[in-house]
């Protein structure tokens, strides 16, 4: 009794307005969620909802008429697997590259060298300026890069700013005595690195993981420049071509006017336009979204990463 009594002393008072100040916030909180969620929820329902239904604006909170036309029509396109398995490769090899390469660029700017700050300084200016487009695939051209799988994997292979979240990461969360431990019992850099620093660095390499990952997975710029064998594209850039042809269905080498004859008409294709643009949306996103949930519990301990001194 003597304890529960302390407590209900110790127990802050709420005054009138905190009451008043607390449900605001929390009014406020669930608008938000709401404006956040409802866009999302309202193109998953709308993809499988019958095309009528969607063009009617009958479709607000829940599937009308269940239909998975939209699905079927996108899954005729016979480049889409095709491009699936590129996005995969290219998502997976490019962040696995890119988190290595980032975490050793990283560790190297948390060490004391000679030409520290011109090295930061050179690494921070790509930051804010590029050579631009053209010197880019003039570069990529000349190293044989250009309409291979490899460009895909080693453009935009280091974030600046993930590289400076990394750094921040090791300096803080590594004692520097590790390393004197390590060095006195014989460990040189890379030693130190692979059995030392990366053991310990769990966190930033999911946090990383995810960044790259859903970087890469978005990324449909970089195959509609550097590429040129449609067999290479990524799936966002057979996307955009079919959301692209959505606009002009009456081309005759556009997705649904070739598809037509198999869709019962230009009108049904028409129809199932509609819908199969929610369905690209929803084909794209599902795994960054997947990948997110998988990967949440990581991203409280990512963003306090540089948060506090000492």
């Amino acid at each position: 009794m003597t304890a529960i009594a302390a407590k209900r002393r110790n127990r802050v008072r709420e005054t009138g307005k905190d009451r008043v100040f607390n449900a605001v916030n929390i009014v406020f909180w669930i608008l938000v969620l709401f404006i956040v969620l409802y866009p999302l929820w309202l193109i998953l329902i709308a993809s499988v909802s019958d095309p009528d239904a969607v063009l009617e604006a009958k479709v607000l909170l829940l599937p009308v008429d269940f239909s998975l036309m939209g699905y079927e029509a996108v899954f005729q396109y016979k480049e889409l697997w095709g491009s699936y398995l590129n996005s995969i490769l290219y998502t997976v090899a490019g962040s696995a590259l890119s988190v290595i390469v980032t975490l050793a660029a990283a560790y190297s700017l948390s060490r004391k060298f000679g030409g520290k700050k011109l090295v930061n300084l050179a690494i921070t200016f790509t930051m804010f300026f590029s050579g631009g487009l053209i010197p880019i695939f003039l570069n990529i051209r000349d190293l044989g890069l250009y309409n291979t799988r490899a460009v895909m994997i080693l453009m935009n292979l280091v974030s600046v700013w993930n590289l400076m979240v990394a750094r921040t990461y090791i300096q803080t969360s590594i004692p520097n005595d590790l390393y004197e431990a390590a060095v006195i019992d014989g460990a040189d850099h890379f030693t130190y690195f692979f059995r030392c620093v990366l053991p310990l660095s769990g966190t930033i390499v999911a946090v990383l993981a995810v960044y790259y990952g859903v970087a890469r997975w978005n990324d449909y710029f970089t195959g509609l420049v550097m590429l040129r064998d449609r067999s290479l594209y990524p799936l966002q850039l057979v996307l955009r071509e079919i959301l692209a042809s959505l606009t002009s269905t009456g081309s005759s080498d556009t997705f649904f006017a070739a598809y037509a004859d198999n869709l019962g008409g230009l009108q049904e294709a028409l129809r199932k336009a509609e819908v199969a643009k929610y369905c690209c949306i929803v084909v794209s996103t599902v795994p960054a979204v997947l990948l997110y949930v998988f990967m949440q519990k990581y991203f409280v301990k990512g963003v306090m990463i540089g948060s506090l001194k000492g």
